[in-house]
Formats: structure tokens, C-alpha cells, sequence
């Protein structure tokens, strides 16, 4: 096709698949594909997909084979880098007591796991403090400054929070705890609160260029930085300075469970973060690895599917201080017994997460008027909150448009609701217009996520509100709703060696999306309805090659009715996975969506 927009009525023609999406190529500019297949000796197809992400062919080489060295940023170049350097440092020959106060997610307890690594590697042992989901909410508070104060606490570091705490960190210098605040999210103009050194590139006056780091990714950094200002005072000339290198792993589960923005130095971090973690030798990881039946290198999907949810489950239904545990731990018998309980808990959350999302789809296909309504409000008694965001994103992914899931507590009368937006729908500002209104007891985000305190009264009020607020962006983002599509691929052409030549583009998230493929005029046979309402089929077309294909989660849904169905030619857009199955080497096709050309 022709370089820019794809064709007014659609790839393969489609305007409208069955989930409701238009179909387009990813638009690449051919001179720059041109110079990637010369330079780098690649594919058209592949070349194609490196120039249609953006990168340039100078800098096609460090895309392809991203090293720190070549992309690791001057720590200098971070706000407040050097003080928090040497107040940590200070700490360290002062043997002060430390404690690092981490979120409750993967990001902030790999972002702990490697403070405590760093400091045990220095001789010293700091403590972890993750406060509880429910009970404390996000963030630091003054109680629980407090605490770590009476507990002897002679400094704390905040990592993946902190930055927004106005209160607690007033609180913390009235009893005369210093605080140093690692974080990542965003701050607006003014907000810089006063504390002893506030590291975050999303702080308005941080120059550092690299904003889209996960917290764990801005703590790698200070390592860096903890390292020179330590051999700067000597202090390596009769001790080993700690290799950094070695917890690369844990900057990789940050930047890959937080959904960061893989390019520049950030894709350095994943990718050889990964190469780290292969080897297992993180004994919390590795106890993760063997609960979760992983094989294989670590990658992406080993990442955010197997191990990043079961540490997430202690901080959604569980204590919240089992994963940052797990990830500091040098005893794999504790390392086992953690991990098993994390996968315990995960079991759990998958149940409870299942639920909610039964009884929200029901009362979402219930309401007369809900399912066409511009953003979707659902709420309930009892939903428990640790799992409301998973389900939020579960159904923004099936409705396709804004998502807010509330769980409504009625001893307390107060309902706490988690959204989920559509590319294009901001839904933040639509949640901090409201709690401007008055129709919130709080609330906040950014455009893609947030979260919120309602009376449950109120509920009805908000849902207008909000629907009226968005309606506009939610019709814009609808026409634009589109999947984009790397190459046109044939059963017959969908092997191993496809499959591996496209990985050269790995690791794959935001700014980088997975390779994403179109079969035309295919037909479905076998379809079987698995038990999680997945379907599996195998893919037959014109070329006479067979490719196995499974669609997750969609049996009750257009795309699943109709591979269901079995009847006809079908297109079939999907990503190609690994078949290694009793040993094959093989491919399969996990299918995203399905458009039936009858209908176009």
C-alpha cells in the first residue's frame, strides 16, 4: 500500500469490524524503510514496522540492540538527583535508619527490592513500610509518618508516591523526618511540596528528558547516582562497589507491570532487564517463576502475565508488603513460602475479579439506556476495591469506551470507584470536573485512569454528569477507534521464522505495540468453547496452510459468535505467539478481532 493514510474504506476494506473497529495500515515512510533493509539487512515487512514506530533510521541501531551505555541518562540531568544522592549517602556513613515507604504495586516494590539490595550490598539494612489498600489508601498519610517516626526512623524514601502528598510531607517536617520522594507521576506547576530532595522527571523543572520512566526505572538511575557519589568520598577503596547490573531485573518488572513507554533508555531497561532475569537468580523471582510454571527466558508476557499480577495480588487482596518482601529476600525458603502465598492470593483475586465482572456485565446489558451510553458507570454493593481497576480495564476493552467500576460500601456509605478510558477520552479531567462539582467526596487521574470516593446516592447524578461531559470525545474516539496492522500474512506464511524475525523488535508495550497481523478470507474449522470463555479454532485459507488461533475471553461477544459459527470466509486480524507444545517449535494466532467480509 501507499506510504500515510491507509484507504478511506479500510484495510482489506474493513470500516467496521465485528467489535466495532476500523481496520488501517500502520502508516511508515518508505525512504526510512528503505534504509533500515539496507543498513540492518531486514525484511521489507519488518523494516516497514521499525520505520512505522517512529524510529529514524539513525536510530534504527539502538533500537534494534538498545544498550545502557549508549542510552543510560547523566543522573545529573534529574532535579534534585545529587541531593538525594548525598543525603542517602550521608545516611549510609551516619548509620542512620532508613526506611523506604513503597506503593503497593509491582513498581513500588521492585523500586524498594532495590534500595534495600543497594544499602545490603553497603552494609546496611533499611526497612520496607507499604501501606494497606484499604485501610490506608494510596500514598503516604501523617499516621503513618508518624509511625515510622516513633519507630526510630531517621530518614525516609518514598518510591512510586510521594509526590503529591502535600499533607503527609508537611506533617513529616513538623516532627522533623526527612523525607526524600522518588516518584514518576505527574505534577503540575507550583506543587513542588518542601522536602529534602523530590526526584521525579514529571516534576515541571526536571530536565532530564525521560518522563516516561516507571518509578523502579528512576531508582535504577539513582543507583547510578548512589554509586558515584560514594566512590567520589572514597568509600570503595576497601569495599566492592555493587554492580547495578545485577538488578536490572527489577527496573525491567517496573517499567514493563506499569505500562511504561518502551523507547530510548527505558527500552534499554526492559530489554536487558530481561537478559537479567533469564538467569533467575533473583530468589524472589525465581520462586514466582516456578509457582507460575514460567518456561523459558523472561519476557514481556512472563512479566505482566505470570509474575507482575501474583506480586500485585498482595497489595489488591492480600498484605500489601508481600511483594517488596519477596523481591528483597536472599533466602529462597522464604522466597517459596512468599511466593506461594502471592499465588494463593492471585488464585483469589482472579475468582473475585471474575465476579465482579459477571455481575457488572449483567447490570451493564440490564440498563435500558447504559450500553449506549458515551462513558459506562456500574456499581454494586460489596465490589471488592482491590480488583475494580482489572475489571474497569476488562470492560473498557469489551465496550470499547470509558469505564468506571464503583464498589459501594454501605456501614460506610461511601462508594470508591476505579475508570478505565479510551485512547482519545480524558477521562482524569472528567473525574476532577466532577469533584470541582461537588459530586465527589474525591477523585482524580489522568487521562487514561483514575479513580474516585462517591456517596452512593450520588451515583445516579455522577453517571449524567460524566456522560455529558465526555459525550463529545467519547463520539470522536469512537470513529477513530482503529487497529493498526504490520503485514498481511497467509496460514501458510505464519511459521516460527515470521514469528522470530519480528521479535528483533521486542520488547514490545506502549510506543513500541506488538506486531499485529491480517489473514483475509479465511475459514474457521473446529471452533471449540474453552472454559474461561476463550474459543480455539484452526485457520484454513487459499494457500492450504493450517493455523492454530485463540480468542481470550470473547465467547459471549460478536467476535466469538461468529468464529462459533463456523460458516463462511472470515478476516482475521491477531498476534503471532510461540507454539512449543510437546516440542514443535511452532505458531499460533492469538486473534484480536474479526470482520466478516458479508458485512462490509
Amino acid at each position: 500500500m501507499a506510504d500515510g493514510s491507509a484507504r478511506p474504506e479500510g484495510y482489506l476494506g474493513v470500516s467496521r469490524s465485528l467489535s466495532g473497529r476500523q481496520w488501517r495500515e500502520r502508516p511508515a515512510d518508505s525512504e526510512t524503510t528503505r534504509r533500515h533493509q539496507l543498513t540492518h539487512g531486514l525484511s521489507e515487512p519488518l523494516a516497514r514496522a521499525l520505520a512505522s514506530r517512529g524510529v529514524s533510521a539513525e536510530q534504527g541501531g539502538d533500537f534494534l540492540n538498545p544498550t545502557l551505555k549508549a542510552l543510560f541518562p547523566d543522573p545529573s540531568s534529574f532535579a534534585d538527583m545529587d541531593r538525594a544522592a548525598g543525603l542517602l549517602v550521608d545516611a549510609l556513613v551516619a548509620r542512620r535508619r532508613v526506611a523506604v515507604f513503597a506503593d503497593y504495586d509491582v513498581d513500588g516494590a521492585s523500586s524498594a527490592a532495590q534500595l534495600v539490595r543497594w544499602f545490603r550490598a553497603m552494609g546496611l539494612e533499611i526497612s520496607i513500610y507499604v501501606p494497606d489498600r484499604i485501610l490506608e489508601g494510596y500514598g503516604p498519610s501523617p499516621a503513618a509518618f508518624r509511625r515510622l517516626k516513633d519507630e526510630g526512623a531517621d530518614l525516609v524514601i518514598t518510591v512510586d508516591c510521594g509526590a503529591a502528598a502535600h499533607d503527609a510531607l508537611a506533617f513529616a517536617a513538623t516532627i522533623e523526618l526527612p523525607v526524600v520522594v522518588v516518584d514518576h507521576h505527574l505534577m503540575r506547576p507550583g506543587e513542588i511540596p518542601a522536602v529534602a530532595a523530590l526526584v521525579n522527571p514529571n516534576r515541571p523543572d526536571c530536565r532530564s528528558g525521560q518522563g516516561h520512566l516507571a518509578a523502579a526505572g528512576v531508582v535504577f538511575v539513582l543507583l547510578a547516582a548512589l554509586n558515584r557519589e560514594a566512590r567520589q568520598r572514597g568509600l570503595f577503596a576497601a569495599a566492592a562497589e555493587p554492580d547495578i547490573r545485577a538488578w536490572l531485573d527489577l527496573a525491567a518488572m517496573g517499567a514493563i507491570c506499569d505500562v511504561t513507554q518502551l523507547s530510548g533508555f527505558n527500552r534499554a531497561l526492559a530489554s536487558q532487564g530481561l537478559k537479567v532475569m533469564s538467569g533467575w537468580r533473583n530468589p524472589g523471582l525465581k520462586a514466582l517463576k516456578d509457582v507460575s510454571k514460567a518456561e523459558g527466558p523472561a519476557s514481556v508476557f512472563h512479566v505482566g502475565f505470570l509474575l507482575g499480577p501474583r506480586i500485585n495480588a498482595g497489595g489488591r487482596i492480600g498484605r500489601a508488603d508481600l511483594g517488596a518482601r519477596l523481591l528483597s529476600t536472599d533466602d529462597p525458603e522464604e522466597a517459596a513460602a512468599l511466593a506461594a502465598e502471592l499465588d494463593e492470593l492471585n488464585g483469589s483475586r482472579k475468582t473475585v475479579e471474575q465476579e465482579v465482572q459477571e455481575a457488572a456485565v449483567r447490570h451493564i446489558e440490564r440498563a435500558s439506556n447504559q450500553a449506549d451510553a458515551p462513558c459506562l458507570v456500574v456499581a454494586e454493593d460489596g465490589w471488592h476495591p482491590g480488583v475494580i481497576g482489572i475489571v474497569a480495564g476488562r470492560l473498557r476493552e469489551r465496550y470499547r469506551k470509558p469505564v468506571i467500576v464503583i464498589g459501594i460500601d454501605r456501614p460506610g456509605n461511601v462508594g470508591k470507584g476505579s475508570g478505565r478510558s479510551q485512547p482519545g477520552v480524558n477521562l482524569g479531567r472528567a473525574v476532577q470536573a466532577a469533584y470541582e462539582q461537588g459530586l465527589l467526596l474525591s477523585g482524580g487521574g489522568h487521562a487514561m485512569a483514575a479513580g474516585l470516593s462517591v456517596r452512593p446516592d450520588t451515583i445516579p447524578e455522577l453517571r449524567a454528569f460524566l456522560c455529558e461531559m465526555m459525550a463529545g470525545e467519547c463520539e470522536v474516539a469512537a470513529a477513530e477507534d482503529a487497529l493498526e496492522f504490520d503485514a498481511l500474512i497467509t496460514t501458510r506464511g505464519a511459521d516460527r521464522t515470521l514469528w522470530t524475525d519480528f521479535q528483533r523488535l521486542a520488547p514490545f508495550g506502549p510506543g513500541n505495540p506488538e506486531p499485529l497481523f491480517a489473514l483475509a478470507d479465511a475459514r474457521v474449522e473446529r471452533p471449540m468453547a474453552l472454559r474461561g470463555g476463550h474459543v480455539r479454532c484452526t485457520l484454513v485459507d487459499r494457500t492450504g496452510g493450517r493455523l492454530k488461533a485463540i480468542a481470550w475471553r470473547c465467547e459471549d461477544t460478536d467476535v466469538g459468535r461468529r468464529l462459533l459459527s463456523e460458516g463462511g470466509h472470515i478476516h482475521v486480524a491477531g498476534r503471532l505467539k510461540p507454539d512449543d507444545w510437546q516440542g514443535r517449535e511452532g505458531v499460533q494466532l492469538e486473534i484480536e478481532d474479526v470482520a466478516d467480509p458479508r458485512q462490509l
